[in-house]
C-alpha cells in the first residue's frame, strides 16, 4: 500500500465521524441554513423583492417565496449577465453552469464562491466514506478518470460560463491532479467521439483504478476499449476497483457493464446538479444516498402527486415521510430560492436522511391519467431482464394516443445488447409488471382505455445516433426515460432495428 492510501484511511475515518455527527443533527442544521441564506441574501435584489428582512420562520418564507422553475428567475439571471451585482446572491456568481432546458432553452445556473467548495467536498466525502466503511484504499495510489464535459470556459459575460463537470475540473485538489486522466487538452476536445478515442489513447496503458461518469457514456468508453483490444476491462485495467457514477439509475445498465468489465465492481453513486451537490452514497450496506444537509442548501419537498395543484403541500426536512414520492425544491448559497430542479425523490431512511431518485417531475406519462414515473419503468425493465436473461443498452417510453388502428398504448423503445429468447413473453411480462405497480395503468388496461404496451426495438447504437443527431452525445447528457409526448419517439423512428 502506498503512502496516499495509508494516509487516506485515518482521514476517511475522521471525515466519516464528522459527516454522521452532522447527519444526526440534519433538521437543526437545515433550520440554521435557512436563517443563514435569508441573512446573506436580504440585501440582494431578490431578497428585497421578497421581503427577506422580515422573514422570521419557514412559514413566513413559504408565503414570501413561490416555488418556481428557471422561467421564474430568468429576469434576475439576465441582470447578472449584464454584470449587475447583488441580484440573487452578494456580488457576482463565480460561474454560470450552462445547461440545456426542455422549455427554457439554455439555462444559466449561478455557482457562487460559497457554493463551489461544497461540490468538491461532497464528491470527496463520497469516496472517503467508502474507504472508511470498507477499509479499501489501494485505488488512491493509481490513476483516476472522470468522463466529463469540456473545462473550457466562455467569457462572453463577466461571469465565466461552462458545463458543471467542466467547471469542477478547475477545482480538483492538487493531490489528485497527478493521478487524474484525461489531460486538459483531451478534455477540451468538443466532438465526443473524437474525444473518446483520445481518452482511450491516454488511458489504455495506464493503471486505471477509479473510473467516474454517467453509466451510458462510461459503457461507450468500455465498449470502444473492448473493440480495440478484444479484452475485458478487467484485463485491460486489472486494478480497476471503484466505479463512481450518477445521473441515471445504474441498475438497468449493470448487467451489460459487468459483462464488459468481466467482473462485479463496487460502485459509489453521487447526485450532483448545477444547482448544488444534493446527495451521495455513504454506505455499501444501506440503500439510498445521504442528503447533503450541511452544504448551504435548504431543502423543501412537495408530494409529487400534488405538484401541479394550485396549492400543493410544501414541507421542510423535519416533516418528510418514508416512501412518499416528492418533488425536491432547493434554496441555495448561490442565490436560488424556491427552485424546482425537476427531480423527484423518495426517502428510504430518516435516521440518517437517505433518498433514492425516482425520476423527473415532467418526465412521466399521464396521457390518460396514469402518471407512470421513471422508477416504475426502471423497476419493470430490471425485473424483465432478470427473468428472461436479457440485457438492455438503453430505453425510453412514450404514449401513442392516436394509433392508426386499435386502442392507444405505451410504446417502449428498447435497444438490447442481449435479446430475450422470447420477445413476446418479455413484452407481456413488462406489461404485467406495470399493471402490478401502477393502479391507474391497471384500471386503464382492464377498462379497455389502453391496450398492452408495445415494444419497438432500436438497432445497435441507435440511441447513440439519436443523441448525436440532437447534438447531445456524451458529457452530462442523458436520454429521458419517459416523455408525455412523441417528440423523442418520433425522432427514434429512423433508428428502429
Amino acid at each position: 500500500m502506498g503512502l496516499k492510501a495509508a494516509l487516506s484511511k485515518p482521514f476517511a475515518k475522521y471525515i466519516s465521524r464528522k459527516v454522521y455527527k452532522e447527519a444526526a443533527r440534519a433538521v437543526d442544521l437545515q433550520d440554521a441554513t435557512l436563517k443563514m441564506l435569508l441573512e446573506k441574501a436580504k440585501n440582494t435584489a431578490f431578497g428585497k423583492d421578497h421581503g427577506f428582512a422580515a422573514i422570521s420562520n419557514y412559514e413566513d418564507f413559504k408565503k414570501a417565496v413561490p416555488v418556481q422553475d428557471y422561467e421564474g428567475i430568468k429576469k434576475y439571471i439576465e441582470r447578472i449577465k449584464h454584470d449587475e451585482e447583488n441580484v440573487l446572491w452578494p456580488g457576482l456568481p463565480m460561474y454560470f453552469s450552462k445547461t440545456s432546458g426542455t422549455t427554457s432553452g439554455v439555462k444559466y445556473i449561478p455557482i457562487s464562491k460559497d457554493s463551489m467548495g461544497h461540490h468538491i467536498t461532497a464528491a470527496r466525502n463520497a469516496i472517503l466514506l467508502y474507504i472508511a466503511e470498507t477499509g479499501k484504499a489501494e485505488f488512491v495510489d493509481g490513476k483516476m478518470i472522470f468522463l466529463q464535459g469540456s473545462p473550457e470556459l466562455d467569457n462572453t459575460y463577466k461571469t465565466p460560463t461552462g458545463r458543471l463537470s467542466g467547471i469542477t475540473a478547475h477545482h480538483v485538489p492538487k493531490y489528485l491532479q497527478k493521478n487524474r486522466k484525461p489531460s486538459y487538452a483531451t478534455n477540451c476536445i468538443g466532438d465526443w467521439e473524437t474525444k473518446l478515442d483520445a481518452i482511450i489513447d491516454e488511458t489504455i496503458n495506464e493503471d486505471m483504478r477509479v473510473i467516474s461518469g454517467i453509466p451510458p457514456w462510461v459503457q461507450m468508453y468500455f465498449e470502444r476499449i473492448h473493440e480495440r483490444t478484444g479484452k475485458t476491462i478487467a484485463e485491460v485495467f486489472p486494478n480497476f476497483t471503484l466505479f463512481v457514477q450518477g445521473g441515471v439509475n445504474y441498475r438497468p445498465y449493470q448487467p451489460i457493464m459487468e459483462k464488459i468489465i468481466g467482473k462485479s465492481i463496487p460502485t459509489v453513486e453521487v447526485y450532483p446538479a448545477s444547482e448544488g451537490f444534493i446527495a451521495f452514497q455513504d454506505s455499501q450496506k444501506h440503500e439510498g444516498l445521504l442528503l447533503n444537509t450541511n452544504a448551504g442548501i435548504f431543502f423543501e419537498f412537495i408530494p409529487a402527486d400534488e405538484y401541479f395543484n394550485e396549492k400543493p403541500t410544501r414541507i421542510s426536512l423535519k416533516d418528510v415521510k418514508l416512501g412518499v414520492n416528492y418533488a425536491i425544491v432547493l434554496n441555495t448559497n448561490a442565490g436560488l430560492f424556491g427552485y424546482n430542479i425537476g427531480d423527484t425523490v423518495k426517502f428510504v431512511s430518516t435516521a440518517p436522511h437517505r433518498i433514492v431518485v425516482t425520476g423527473r417531475i415532467k418526465h412521466f406519462i399521464s396521457a390518460f391519467g396514469e402518471h407512470v414515473i421513471g422508477e416504475e419503468v426502471d423497476r419493470a425493465m430490471i425485473k424483465a431482464c432478470e427473468k428472461f436473461d436479457a440485457n438492455v443498452t438503453e430505453f425510453t417510453v412514450a404514449p401513442q394516443v392516436a394509433p392508426s388502428e386499435g386502442l392507444p398504448y405505451h410504446e417502449w423503445f428498447v435497444e438490447f445488447s442481449k435479446r430475450p429468447a422470447d420477445r413476446a413473453a418479455f413484452t407481456q411480462f413488462l406489461n404485467e409488471e406495470m399493471v402490478r405497480q401502477n393502479v391507474y395503468y391497471k384500471d386503464l388496461i382492464s377498462g379497455n382505455i389502453l391496450r398492452a404496451l408495445v415494444l419497438t426495438e432500436i438497432g445497435k447504437e441507435g440511441f447513440i445516433q439519436y443523441m448525436k443527431s440532437q447534438g447531445k452525445l456524451g458529457g452530462q447528457n442523458k436520454v429521458p426515460r419517459l416523455g408525455n409526448d412523441r417528440n423523442i419517439a418520433d425522432a427514434l423512428a429512423e433508428f428502429k432495428a
